[in-house]
């Protein structure tokens, strides 16, 4: 396996961890389930506050409604591997923010 392909298999793995470390904290606290709903509850610092959370959450929230729409509602396969997709690029993106950031400070090189 090429050091490239290595590089992003390691931020597609840190970006679902680090998406489900923050949707499971969430749910510990607030007591019910992170979702694309935290947006809409209009202007204010819920918010404000709410949009880096869910960048970097997304790619969790993405594959779980996904998993339970195909399980509930029967969702198409071809709807399940978009979803798919389109979460592991996020997860990736978001991971090698990650990456950067701990790259940055240190921790690792």
């Amino acid at each position: 396996m090429s050091p490239d392909a290595l590089n992003s298999l390691f931020s597609l793995l840190i970006g679902f961890a680090v998406a489900g470390a923050l949707v499971s904290g969430y749910q510990a606290l607030a007591d019910r389930p992170a979702g694309f709903g935290l947006l809409q509850t209009g202007p204010g610092p819920g918010a404000f506050a709410a949009v880096p959370f869910l960048a970097f959450a997304a790619p969790f929230i993405i594959m779980r409604n996904t998993v339970r729409g195909r399980q509930i509602e029967r969702r198409r396969i071809e709807f399940v591997a978009m979803a798919t997709i389109i979460a592991g690029f996020w997860s990736m993106m978001s991971g090698t923010c990650v990456v950067m950031a701990l790259q940055a400070f240190g921790v690792i090189i």
